[in-house]
């Protein structure tokens, strides 16, 4: 344990995928136990070698409870651009820090990890033996050791231009391993109930993570659809509710999304994802509601809302209309009916949401969702902004040579007074965003592009 005031150094591997989306999850984690990133700390670019300093061993574990972007963490002994620096730097790291671990009553084992490069055998056996002026009093045990330190060598991130030497070699004792294999136990592919846009399941923790959803917290997803992201908010410990303004999807109603299988069964909802994983004790309800017209009554409810608005590729983006707002031409509706039939344009779906992020979240709560942008138009000031509401970070996730979405996070830090004030600044603000309105068909533009291409090499 560190003492007060001081900080530890440790060595994070990081996973190679969602690059954008470590910095963010890692931050945001931290900041959740009680940790803190130094400005020095944000320049890790690529890398899957990132040096923290951290309070505490045990913010180290809790932060490893929740990473999905992260694969291990160690206690950092040295650090060196060569074996020579590497164990001058060893050699320089405080013995009793050392002493606990290597006593004659405790068991180890020395494992190696190398980046970007495989070493035989005997490579391997030359590094741990090199390594025997560590003061190690305890027996080598293989196979449950007591404790775990490793050797990491970094080649850097060239496949095709591997160096002879490291860039840089770590050592370290192992702390914790990281919640990699949440994506594989909770993926789509097994769930009982999917649909069409159902969220990947790394991404759905990320999202949580972003969010620092904890246990007891109420969490709200306003486009639910299948209840992915109330799956991974609810895994830790949270509370979901939700809304989606499509009866047949909250109600496990209409054709299956699953190949080979025409309807859905008479046990296909988001109760039932959630019982699949031991969750249902967290599943608050969903409601059958339009999101421009929220039921809730005024206040602050939600820790956090997590959502992956529907964009109008594969999921309409439709909102409930009243008689009068039916457009010319089109027959009238009987008066007890609401006909879900009116278009509703990104940039309103984006006013409203963060409207309502803004009136129903509480002090310090998060929004955090997906936002559909054409690449090569697409500027910072595009992303909807609220006085309310902080942007803490915005990742990109490409769809295609031309689009892609962001992962949108932005904190609650000014209460909502003001409703007509707000709504004034924000459809100034908006005017840049509504280009995207016709997100859809620039998005299916390169589509039609290509297909036209196609047809001209093969008159050719």
């Amino acid at each position: 344990m560190a003492l007060p005031g001081s900080l530890n150094r440790y060595l994070l591997l990081m996973a190679q995928e969602h690059l954008e989306f470590r910095l963010p999850e890692i931050k945001s984690l931290l900041s959740l136990f009680g940790g803190q990133f130094t400005h020095s700390q944000e320049t890790y670019g690529k890398s899957p070698f990132w040096i923290l300093n951290i309070p505490s061993e045990d913010i180290a574990r809790n932060l490893m409870k929740r990473t999905v972007c992260a694969k291990s963490i160690f206690e950092l002994w040295g650090h060196g651009k060569s074996p020579e620096e590497l164990y001058t730097s060893l050699k320089s790291y405080p013995v009793e820090k050392m002493v606990p671990f290597l006593h004659s009553d405790s068991t180890y084992k020395i494992k190696i990890h190398t980046f970007n490069k495989t070493l035989t055998q005997e490579e391997k056996v030359k590094r741990i033996d090199a390594l025997e002026f560590l003061p190690f009093q305890g027996k080598v045990n293989l196979k449950k050791p007591q404790h775990v330190f490793s050797i990491l060598e970094d080649y850097g991130l060239d496949p095709n231009s591997i160096p002879e030497n490291p860039y840089n070699i770590y050592f370290g004792r192992w702390i914790a391993d990281g919640q990699r294999e949440l994506i594989e136990s909770y993926s789509v592919k097994k769930r009982h109930f999917i649909g069409n846009t159902s969220m990947d399941a790394g991404l759905s923790f990320i999202m949580t993570n972003h969010a620092k959803v904890k246990e007891n917290d109420l969490v709200f997803d306003p486009f639910v659809g299948t209840g992915g992201l109330l799956i991974a908010s609810a895994h830790f410990g949270a509370y979901v509710c939700g809304t989606d303004i499509d009866y047949n999807t909250v109600h496990g109603l209409g054709k299956a999304s699953r190949k080979n299988q025409k309807w859905r069964g008479p046990d296909e909802n988001i109760r039932a994802n959630l019982r699949q994983y031991g969750l249902e004790k967290f599943y608050l309800d969903v409601l059958v509601s339009d999101a421009s017209k929220p039921s809730w009554r005024k206040g602050t409810y939600f820790d956090a809302i997590i959502t992956d608005p529907p964009y109008g590729i594969r999921e309409s983006t439709r909102r409930s209309g009243s008689q009068k707002e039916i457009p010319k031409g089109t027959e009238k509706c009987p008066e007890s009916h609401v006909p879900v039939s009116l278009s509703y344009h990104l940039s309103d779906m984006f006013f409203d949401l963060l409207n309502f992020a803004a009136e129903t979240l509480v002090l310090g709560g998060r929004l955090v969702y997906w936002l559909p942008v054409y690449t090569p138009e697409y500027t910072e000031e595009m992303v909807p902004w609220h006085p309310c509401l902080r942007l803490v970070s915005n990742c990109e996730q490409k769809l295609s040579s031309h689009t892609a979405r962001r992962l949108i996070t932005m904190e609650k830090v000014k209460e909502f007074e003001n409703p007509d004030e707000y709504s004034h600044l924000l459809s100034e603000h908006f005017l840049p965003y509504q280009g995207h309105n016709s997100f859809r068909e620039k998005y299916f533009s390169g589509v039609t592009k290509r297909i036209a291409k196609e047809e001209r090499c093969s008159h050719e």
